[in-house]
């Protein structure tokens, strides 16, 4: 037959988009044009195509070949169509049997000696093939990471001869199966290994149960850049269905996945240099930025001041949404954004107010302007905001110290409170919206009384009321009681310091 018909698949942000490979042979002076919105990577595959036929000694047709990637509007780009395109040709001229295509997806970039090089975004494939029943076949340097998609059928291929003689025979390439490991890594920091800070700790602690988001305040050396990198270790573990999402941004990305990291909370921490793209993403072809690659995790920003204020603005949306939206003139693409903001900062522009030692001659309006670089409606978006003093000399030098719990000491606490937060509303407590903050934070006389004085004295927004409240909320399930008391509502309250400094200022 002279027309054949391939499935394949585009990568539209985290969308893997079904892509139909129809090849036709007609008369003619030999030519061959790719049609479809196909971009230049997508145009140089003829090239490819025909040294790898040619090289794997099959015979390329000489005669006029139109291939169309349907659906037309949709735009192709990268190297993942080289293999689809190979076949069609083959079975188009009848070197292979147009039969077995039916069944079958296929994705890969060819080298000129027709062995497969790997293609980003191999996960998110996966997961549409399994929905439809068909077998995925791709290079196999990819195929660990398509495996993970559980169910699906994924056959890995070094060479287009191996592809070629599994569709004549059926049954040349393997099912690829692995086996994940859900262990945290060995040399992973542990929480006791900080000196002191229990309160930051607690503060930590009580971020992690709520996934509420932080912002660390402290002079430098303080142990705030450590107290951040602990906070995965203690996140409650990730579900199948996190795992697989996180993942599979990471595939995305084209940075590839590592078994390795399988139910590990990804930990984010860009320079203070990072463009705004950088963070959120984007480019010609959107890829995800920094937050989107923290989606289960954590994203850290050290030196919270000196990023851009532009920048920083960026984050007020997918602290509220989850999600971050790309718009850009020729498409539109959605990322998930649902990570955990951890900041951290000075106290003023020298960084040692309030330290002790008598460094700091900032003057007010110098610590107004320092702390005005961050905005208020993103402060007011912070759950928490804790001071991290300076640690004793005696602590130190380990004398009477007593030590800390270690990471799974404290994840253990955290899981049985988040456990109690998704039995109570499907959700960990910072994201209650506000109908459910009324109803699963109701308050006693004493403690609405309480915090209404709270609100009073600190000039407390409505946002930050809520946010209030939600804290408490979580206070409370780490002490296993069913209502919120004043004392939960205290120290929740204390985890506003900015909003008292603010004042004083």
């Amino acid at each position: 037959m002279s027309l054949a018909v391939v499935h394949s698949r585009a990568q539209m942000g985290i969308d893997a988009l079904a892509v139909t490979v129809e090849v036709h042979l007609a008369p003619g002076l030999p030519n061959l044009s790719i049609v479809g919105l196909p971009e230049a990577a997508v145009k140089e595959s003829k090239d490819r195509v025909r040294s790898a036929l040619l090289n794997a000694h099959f015979e390329f047709p000489a005669r006029r070949i139109t291939i169309n990637l349907a659906p037309a509007d949709l735009p192709k780009e990268g190297g993942r169509f080289d293999l689809p395109i190979a076949i069609g040709v083959l079975a188009a001229s009848g070197q292979i049997p147009s039969k077995a295509l039916d069944g079958v997806e296929l994705l890969g970039e060819l080298a000129l000696t027709g062995k497969l090089r790997p293609i980003r975004g191999a996960l998110t494939v996966a997961l549409e093939t399994r929905k439809n029943g068909r077998a995925l076949i791709l290079p196999a340097t990819n195929a660990d990471e398509a495996a993970l998609a559980n169910g699906a059928i994924v056959l890995g291929a070094k060479h287009l001869l191996e592809v070629t003689a599994h569709l004549r025979d059926g049954h040349t390439l393997e099912h690829h199966l692995i086996k994940t490991v859900d262990q945290p890594p060995a040399d992973a920091p542990d929480l006791s290994d900080i000196v002191g800070q229990h309160h930051a700790k607690r503060a930590l602690e009580i971020a992690a149960a709520g996934g509420h988001s932080l912002l660390l305040i402290g002079p430098p050396g303080t142990g705030k850049t450590m107290l951040a990198a602990r906070l995965p270790g203690i996140l409650p573990r990730m579900r199948d269905d996190e795992a697989l999402e996180a993942a599979a941004i990471q595939s995305i990305a084209g940075k590839g996945f590592s078994l390795q990291r399988w139910k590990q909370r990804p930990f984010r921490s860009p320079h203070h240099t990072a463009s705004a793209v950088a963070l959120v993403g984007g480019g010609s072809h959107p890829r995800p930025g920094e937050i989107s690659l923290a989606h289960g995790g954590a994203l850290f920003l050290d030196e919270l001041p000196e990023f851009d204020r532009r920048v920083l603005e960026v984050l007020r949306e997918p602290l509220e949404s989850g999600t971050i939206n790309i718009s850009r003139a020729a498409r539109h693409v959605e990322f998930p954004a649902r990570f955990q903001l951890v900041a951290a900062m000075n106290p003023c522009p020298c960084g040692y107010l309030g330290d002790g030692s008598g460094r700091c001659h900032c003057s007010p309006d110098r610590i107004r302007q320092y702390r005005q670089r961050v905005s208020g409606p993103l402060l007011d978006r912070i759950d928490m905001h804790v001071e991290v003093p300076a640690v004793p000399r005696e602590q130190l030098l380990h004398k009477h110290v007593t030590p800390g719990d270690s990471s799974a000491v404290v994840q253990q606490r955290v899981e049985t409170a988040r456990e109690c937060a998704l039995a109570r509303s499907d959700c960990a407590n910072h994201a209650l919206s506000n109908k459910q903050v009324e109803k699963l934070c109701a308050l006693g006389e004493a403690a609405r009384a309480f915090l209404e004085q709270a609100m009073a004295r600190l000039g407390l927004s409505a946002r930050a009321y809520h946010r209030v409240l939600k804290v408490a909320r979580t206070i409370a399930d780490l002490e296993g009681e069913a209502d919120i008391a004043t004392a939960h509502l205290a120290e929740a309250v204390q985890y506003r310091s900015l909003d008292r400094v603010q004042l004083s200022l």
